[in-house]
């Protein structure tokens, strides 16, 4: 299975695994899971970072290393990311969460989210 995690996922998975359930702990660590995360997140993570927000006190740039180290596979920002947004009923309004949305649909890719009004779309989004 490909996962794909959102920004707050993966930085439990990356620095706070207690944080996640024990079955999104075991999901994330089977050898059988493709873990991918987005250039969105760590663009996410970067921004409120810079603005003071103290769930996102993580270095983007340490980060993406160590999801590299650790096998994660890197997923860019593509215009087929971006224009799939049209396609999306208003649910939720926060770009960031609506272009991971965008990204899994395209990429066809499970995105792992802890987010109820994200796992409120249509298509492999599944709510941890």
């Amino acid at each position: 299975m490909k996962l794909l995690l959102d920004s707050h996922v993966l930085l439990w998975a990356a620095g706070f695994p207690e944080r996640l359930p024990e079955a999104a702990r075991a999901q994330i660590a089977d050898p059988a899971t493709e873990l991918w995360f987005s250039a969105a997140s760590l663009w996410e993570i970067a921004i409120k970072r810079s603005l003071g927000r103290p769930d996102f006190d993580v270095d983007a740039r340490v980060l993406r290393r160590g999801l590299l180290d650790h096998g994660y596979v890197e997923l860019p920002v593509t215009s087929a990311h971006a224009v799939a947004i049209d396609l999306l009923p208003p649910i939720h309004r926060d770009p960031f969460d609506r272009l991971l949305i965008a990204q899994a649909l395209v990429e066809g890719l499970a995105l792992l989210t802890a987010d109820t009004l994200v796992a409120q779309y249509p298509g492999p989004i599944r709510r941890i």
